[in-house]
């Protein structure tokens, strides 16, 4: 199947083409719209031909990591005689995120059918999806398509009367970022505290309850029936700069720009263009200054940064970031950096889970120090002291929310050091500071 080559000023709705249709939310609706047909198919293939596909198609996840699916996949072994689980991830509490919830609030079927073909891949007779505790409206989405799927008989011991089990349960979270982390997530789903596991053993070798288990992301799952139907050649098609990079990617986006929303491109789609023609650029009277492009845990960009990036997960590396969960917070002139990076790390310092000594202690030791320098009591000496704490809180812990810290500094003070210094030196240039704080 052909791919129109997008010109660098458009959207490429393919998850998001339905979003805005209310009948898409039912099953009647999600069918018309060919909905199940991927679904009906897979069902006839053996296990391997699944996951083969999705390998090809370059598919990589889309919650922030960016592993290669298919690969992830394969490492489950159906047939060994345990127990597999599939979960899916939909605790989206990254700041600046919110791609999964409008997925799931727009067409939930989309993610019921993902999973269960997921599921079948992987040997999993059961799947939970864990829903983030504040998502009201998507939890109602999503626990009426399931309803309807298994009124249908797509789900349950005869799904879709081919005599193979497939479960699929919604599990509400208690609201707590760090249950977003695979092995935390784990954790919650089986009654216990979010606290993340340390690692080996991996989730694909001890998982829920000690069994084979993979985790995917809602947008991950949301795209495998496309591929499923079409081919993976026809989804490798979808980039327009690097084959490592495959498909279309959602971006939520936010902050002082002109037209803040989720928006889907294509794998390769130059940042510059996104924001400016796109998302319409600056508000008026204002300058864009800086970007966060991939939630609140990746490096900060400078504007030069952000508008020399393509728009995938080598593109932003190599200008100094991640493309991560695809949150895209924008700052302008009008912000103070020095407040916008200490919101950061009282958020972090407040969802650490407190396991880890250079987390708990360094979060909440950065998040005193940056506050003070916005508060106009800093001093020279207080920038040495963030980097080396962020130096002790990097690759050291667990999970990587200490990291997730460490990062909004270090990249503000490196890139943005005149504002830090500005403060600190009793000039106080940006009249918006105490609201943005």
């Amino acid at each position: 199947m052909g791919f129109p080559h997008p010109s660098h000023r458009q959207e490429t709705p393919l998850l998001t083409r339905h979003f805005g249709e209310a009948e898409a939310r039912t099953l009647d609706g999600w069918k018309k719209r060919g909905g199940y047909q991927a679904l009906e198919k897979v069902l006839a293939m053996t296990p391997g031909e699944i996951v083969d596909i999705v390998k090809e198609s370059g598919l990589r996840g889309r919650g922030g990591a960016g592993f290669p699916t298919g690969l992830k996949w394969s490492f489950m072994k159906p047939g060994d005689g345990k127990p597999h689980y599939l979960c899916c991830n939909a605790d989206e509490s990254e700041p600046g995120t919110f791609k999964d919830r409008e997925v799931m609030r727009w067409t939930p079927h989309a993610l019921v059918e993902g999973c269960a073909i997921a599921a079948y891949a992987i040997g999993a007779e059961t799947t939970y999806i864990y829903i983030r505790g504040e998502f009201t409206e998507p939890l109602l989405r999503m626990e009426r398509a399931v309803r309807e799927a298994y009124d249908a008989g797509i789900l349950g011991a005869n799904a879709m009367g081919t005599g193979k089990r497939i479960d699929i349960y919604v599990h509400r979270g208690a609201g707590a970022y760090i249950c977003g982390e695979e092995t935390a997530l784990m954790e919650s789903l089986e009654g216990r505290r979010g606290n993340p596991r340390i690692k080996p053993p991996f989730p694909a070798v001890s998982g829920v309850f000690g069994q084979p288990t993979t985790i995917n992301n809602v947008e991950t799952l949301a795209a495998v029936p496309e591929i499923l139907m079409k081919g993976a050649a026809w989804y490798k098609a979808m980039s327009l700069s690097n084959p490592k990079s495959t498909g279309t990617k959602l971006y939520s986006v936010c902050g002082n720009i002109r037209r803040p929303g989720t928006y889907e491109v294509v794998m390769g789609f130059p940042f510059k263009d996104f924001l400016h023609d796109v998302c319409g650029g600056a508000l008026d009277g204002r300058k864009l200054k800086a970007v966060i492009p991939g939630g609140a845990s990746v490096p900060i960009q400078t504007m030069e940064e952000a508008e020399a990036t393509l728009m995938d997960y080598e593109g932003f590396a190599a200008q100094g970031s991640m493309l991560g969960s695809g949150g895209v917070i924008v700052i302008d002139d009008a912000q103070s950096m020095v407040a916008v990076i200490a919101r950061l790390t009282r958020f972090f310092a407040h969802e650490s889970c407190g396991q880890c000594t250079q987390c708990r202690e360094g979060t909440a030791w950065t998040t005193k120090i940056v506050e003070r320098i916005r508060d106009g009591h800093g001093t020279m000496e207080d920038l040495d002291t963030l980097v080396e704490i962020g130096e002790n809180m990097t690759g050291t812990t667990i999970c990587v929310l200490s990291d997730s810290c460490a990062v909004p500094v270090i990249s503000g003070i490196t890139k943005f050091r005149s504002e830090f210094e500005s403060l600190i030196h009793g000039k106080r240039v940006h009249s918006v500071l105490t609201a943005v704080a």
